[in-house]
């Protein structure tokens, strides 16, 4: 061999070695390539339950606290339909016995949650512990070595420190320890669980070449990767959890820092509600605070996981700041999971009273717009994208089809919005039409927010309460659609009470559309070969097809005079079915029930 071909083969040699350490070591056991085909594949349908607003502490782990934060929010009106108990709850982790001393009555005290209307999601993870942190049982050693002894545990039991203790994994390939370990949860199943909360132990799954820790581990099927145990962690338990409850869910992390988990924690197909955290109560990235927040949940949407969230205000901290806990509350609202919960004053009524009722306010328009979110849930469970959708720019991103986000990361009224092409109304003053492409700087003060949603849209909103004001009580048992009619657009809403789906289409000619109409026989006079002459009048047509729901239409409709509503061919009275709000520029239409579902509504421009 020459000198000059030695000189090649020695640097191509390393190369192709330290490619092959990379494989083994990184790529393989943390990206699970090239056996991670499954990882990308169509998310679950979340269902609606666990798109409406979460809560839970992390200061007063017990029965008392629960009940006591419970009865604030009911007091103040703040919504709330699960309960994430977390960690301790158990005797030891993951023994799941319920700790007496911390919940007196714990099959009553859950079952009386749900009777309630509450969800309750339970904190777990895959170690079995031989020494666990701040539970009644700290030493439970003989657990341990008895799981171990009968093989239920990958590696023969070895052990590893995480943030709780010290154990080995439960060994999912395993049938005897899957036996075991199922008869454990039943008890707590039982008592009509409704999902876990899984945390993030799996990627601590690993062995030792002496000091060298390796992402590899036997089982009883073999040797697994980091990346396969976690598939298995949350694959298996949200299966398991689906043959006791049709809405079983479970919480796992999505993205939590690229590094070293490029791909995300939980599968796609085992990830129906994912949050990022843990994050501190913080503005900055570096800090660990909302920015790194937007950062991993943008991050994980564009891996293609559909309900991601964050503990609001963040996990832990000290004192909360009261501008960051409403505007972390405004981007959770939409965010598919409004998760507030983790250290720090949560009780909003102890705070100011600013704070309240702006937090309250974004709860509820979060809880309103449950059948738009659970719409595109339905839609990517079917191939569609995701229900946060990033944009190239500063944070932004569309939020569905129809509204524009661009959260406020820093403790300042000040923001630049960069609306993309078509045309845009701010949601809170939706009389203004705005046309993309622009950029907006401007003040949102803090019971605004960033939102801009799209000409032409429908929205479907389930309102029952006057904050937002969507509408108030007496909207309560209505679907509500807000519609910006612009020329022909359709949505299709997927009804969260399992009912079925209607789609909504709308037809309002545009601008160099409008054409005359015989006031008479509400002829268009271009049909007959008649030229337009003023005043012009436009025709506004909506269609419902599908299931029949009782609805009110609140459409936007700047007018200077409204001629006729028509219902199924039939005009409606005003002030008994219909009135138009001057102030609002909306006309609104409430319909208990019907037979084809056809408005046609004629306007005087």
């Amino acid at each position: 061999m020459s000198r000059k071909r030695r000189l090649l083969w020695i640097p191509t040699g390393a190369v192709a070695l330290l490619l092959l350490i990379v494989w083994l070591y990184w790529v393989l056991p943390f990206w699970g390539m090239p056996f991670n085909a499954g990882r990308h594949t169509q998310v679950p349908i979340t269902p609606p339950w666990a798109l409406e607003c979460w809560l839970w502490e992390d200061d007063a782990n017990t029965e008392a606290a629960v009940l006591e934060l419970l009865a604030g929010y009911e007091e103040h009106d703040i919504p709330v339909r699960t309960i994430l108990v977390d960690s301790p709850w158990s005797t030891r982790y993951n023994d799941f016995v319920a700790d007496e001393t911390r919940y007196p009555k714990p099959a009553e005290f859950f079952r009386g949650l749900q009777d309630r209307g509450y969800r309750v999601v339970l904190w777990m993870t895959c170690m079995v512990d031989s020494s666990s942190k701040d539970t009644a049982l700290t030493d439970s050693w003989d657990w341990f070595e008895q799981a171990k002894a009968r093989g239920y545990l990958a590696g023969d039991g070895f052990e590893t420190r995480w943030w709780k203790g010290k154990g080995g994994f439960i060994d999912y390939t395993n049938p005897n320890a899957m036996t075991w370990w199922r008869g454990l949860q039943q008890q707590v199943f039982d008592w009509g669980l409704d999902g876990w909360k899984l945390d993030g132990t799996a990627t601590y799954f690993s062995s030792r070449l002496g000091r060298l820790p390796l992402p590899y581990q036997r089982t009883h099927a073999g040797w697994m990767t980091t990346r396969g145990y976690m598939d298995h962690y949350y694959r298996d338990e949200y299966q398991h959890g689906l043959t006791q409850h049709p809405d079983f869910i479970t919480l796992a992390r999505a993205l939590d820092t690229p590094w070293p988990h490029p791909e995300g924690f939980a599968p796609l197909d085992a990830a129906p509600v994912t949050w990022v955290g843990d994050q501190d109560h913080a503005w900055k990235d570096e800090d660990e605070g909302i920015e790194e927040a937007l950062r991993d949940i943008l991050g994980s949407a564009k891996l293609g996981y559909c309900v991601i969230g964050s503990d609001v205000a963040g996990y832990s901290g000290g004192t909360i700041p009261p501008n960051l806990y409403i505007r972390w509350a405004q981007f959770s609202t939409f965010c598919g999971l409004f998760l507030n919960g983790g250290h720090g004053e949560r009780r909003l009524w102890k705070r100011s009273s600013e704070e309240l009722e702006i937090i309250r306010k974004f709860a509820w328009l979060h809880t309103e717009l449950i059948p738009y979110m659970y719409s595109h849930v339905v839609a990517c469970h079917r191939g569609g994208k995701p229900l946060m959708r990033p944009l190239d720019v500063d944070y932004h991103y569309l939020f569905g089809d129809d509204f524009l986000v661009a959260p406020i990361h820093e403790d300042r009224l000040t923001r630049t919005v960069k609306l993309p092409a078509g045309r845009w109304r701010y949601w809170f003053n939706d009389r203004e039409l705005l046309e993309g492409p622009k950029e907006i700087t401007r003040e949102f003060p803090l019971d605004e927010y960033p939102v801009y949603v799209r000409d032409g849209a429908i929205i479907p909103l389930n309102v029952s309460r006057p904050y937002t004001g969507l509408g108030d009580r007496e909207s309560e048992g209505f679907l509500t659609l807000c519609i910006y009619p612009y020329g022909k657009s359709e949505f299709t809403i997927h009804h969260p009470d399992g009912s079925g789906q209607t789609t909504v289409r709308v037809d309002m000619p545009l601008e160099a559309e409008v054409v005359t109409i015989d006031p008479a026989n509400h002829i268009d006079l271009h049909t007959f070969g008649v030229l337009s002459v003023k005043p012009q009048k436009q025709k506004l047509e909506i269609e419902l097809e599908g299931v029949h729901k009782p609805h009110i239409l609140s459409i936007l409709l700047p007018i200077s005079a409204l001629e006729s509503v028509e219902f199924d061919g039939m005009p409606l009275t005003e002030s008994v079915a219909w009135r138009y709000d001057t102030v609002r520029s909306r006309l609104l239409v409430k319909t208990s029930s019907y037979t084809e579902g056809r408005y046609r509504i004629v306007v005087e421009k």
